[in-house]
């Protein structure tokens, strides 16, 4: 039987979005707010349920946006527009220079618990946030609300499959350590666990299509993701049945499920027409 993460009360919204490390990913993405062309490829293995021609034409909300890149490949494959939204400045501020190239683009500073759209896009995805929120399930409802009836919600998030050894080592010391210091010190203790991953991947670490992966990103690439996994407050690492059982208690039908990278899940459903 599907187990779903556990769901608590609903947030107030304060609170709720102090508990997670929007202010720490702001720092990142006004320090890494490069689009590379290696991102676009990031995305495409992130949201493999759409092929670029399936973009065209569609209304999407990116919830959690960043620097803005994973709004700015839909707009590029011929999307008519949306919503891109964070909180805070630092990201918004870059996610308006990245996306600057299409005025169809709103920037909005709202987290995704105050996300208040209804029935007004035809898609809303959120990747690589969701699993760092104190309320996951809240956020995914405003997200089923935004769409129209038979619209799609897409979500990626951090599979347990294969990080076991994060969730045993890493992630305690991100909980005890990293995710209390400084943020700026968290970026200079990020070059040495950089500096041996470079130095592994050059060596042959190629055991999951993961390093297989970033073993073609340059150095300040790897750095900014070692980076952001030390820095947040919050990450959840979650198994296929309750990434599934997340999605159907949203009410998504039609759910679907792809092992990304073999780390990772990416997950579809479709909001019932009536």
């Amino acid at each position: 039987m599907s187990e779903a993460p556990p769901s608590s009360p609903a947030p107030d919204t304060a609170s709720a979005v102090h508990s997670g490390s929007a202010d720490r990913f702001g720092y990142e993405w006004g320090r890494y707010a490069e689009l590379k062309d290696i991102y676009q490829e990031q995305f495409r293995r992130w949201t493999p349920f759409m092929a670029p021609e399936d973009w065209r034409g569609l209304t999407f909300v990116d919830v959690g946006c960043g620097m803005g890149r994973n709004s700015h490949w839909p707009m590029s494959y011929g999307a008519a527009g949306g919503l891109a939204i964070d909180i805070d400045e630092r990201s918004l501020a870059s996610a308006r220079t990245t996306l600057a190239p299409h005025p169809a683009m709103e920037v909005r500073r709202q987290s995704a618990y105050e996300l208040n759209e209804v029935e007004r896009f035809d898609l809303a995805f959120s990747i690589g946030v969701i699993h760092h929120l104190a309320h996951p399930e809240t956020a995914l409802a405003n997200m089923v609300r935004a769409v129209k009836p038979g619209g799609r919600v897409m979500i990626w998030v951090y599979g347990r499959e294969n990080n076991g050894w994060i969730v045993r080592f890493a992630d305690p010391l991100r909980k005890a350590l990293f995710s209390r210091l400084p943020i700026g010190l968290v970026h200079a203790l990020s070059l040495p666990p950089t500096a041996l991953l470079w130095l592994a991947l050059r060596l042959g670490l190629d055991r999951l299509e993961y390093f297989r992966l970033i073993r073609r990103f340059d150095f300040a690439h790897l750095r900014s993701i070692v980076f952001d996994q030390m820095l947040p407050k919050i990450a959840n690492y979650w198994r296929r049945d309750e990434v599934e059982a997340l999605m159907k208690q949203a009410g998504l039908e039609d759910v679907q499920l792809a092992w990304v990278n073999e780390i990772s899940w990416a997950a579809i459903g479709r909001k019932p027409q009536g």
